[in-house]
């Protein structure tokens, strides 16, 4: 198998730009906020870095909720048909929304969000689990890349506008990595995550990328051979196939 020759359906994992209460500490869940200033120049130069990589986008998916809206409005004007998918919203944070991080952070549940998210449930009506968060995030990407491979092809790519925790969650499993762990991984507003899956493990590209070049993520005139689940021995030729 033809190192770098092979190619799978790859997603970008794009979180909105900055909020009013990321600027303030607050957590927002789904309370409808907007970008703050600082936010929509994040979603304009993000915009910028996917129209300078030119990538033929095969479907854009968002979280129903206004900051993922309003950040692809801004970075993808000229994408009219973005798909809304409850699978990729927001946390469901119960009495915690809208409250200020550091009042949260004296609350018994914190330590087990921080240390044990798998075992944290959010109080409250409609209070959801971590875990349960991690699963239908996780089944929603899958099942949206499975879908845009059989009718656009392996090589195609396609973004996915969410929040961090989902964004964090999608990344943990790509990386092998328990849900228990994914407070080590960082998700910045307007960053970039690229996963390529395969059948027999999923690449992690790039993680919390907030400037690089997006062009390598091009997908070729012609996939050469069959899609490989094959990692390069010895670590590649560089670059991002």
């Amino acid at each position: 198998m033809g190192e770098g020759r092979s190619f799978m359906t790859t997603v970008l994992l794009l979180r909105h730009g900055r909020t009013t209460t990321n600027a303030t500490g607050v957590l927002a869940g789904h309370q409808p906020v907007g970008l703050d200033e600082v936010g929509r120049a994040q979603a304009v130069k993000v915009g910028e870095r996917l129209a300078a990589a030119k990538l033929p986008l095969a479907a854009v998916v968002s979280s129903p909720l206004p900051r993922c809206r309003e950040t692809l409005s801004l970075a993808l004007p000229d994408v009219t048909d973005v798909i809304e998918d409850e699978g990729i919203i927001e946390c469901r944070y119960g009495d915690w929304t809208g409250r200020p991080l550091s009042e949260l952070a004296k609350e018994p549940l914190w330590a087990t969000v921080q240390a044990h998210p798998s075992a944290a449930v959010f109080p409250g009506e409609g209070g959801e689990s971590m875990a349960a968060m991690s699963a239908r995030a996780i089944g929603a990407i899958r099942s949206w890349d499975a879908r845009i491979a059989e009718s656009h092809g392996p090589e195609a790519v396609w973004l996915a506008c969410s929040h961090g925790d989902i964004i964090k969650a999608i990344a943990a499993d790509a990386l092998g990595m328990h849900l228990d762990l994914f407070q080590r991984l960082a998700v910045e507003p307007a960053s970039v995550t690229v996963i390529r899956y395969t059948p027999l493990r999923s690449f992690v590209l790039r993680l919390n990328d907030t400037g690089g070049d997006l062009s390598g993520f091009q997908p070729p005139e012609k996939a050469e051979g069959e899609p490989s689940s094959d990692a390069a021995v010895g670590g590649g030729s560089g670059g991002s196939v």
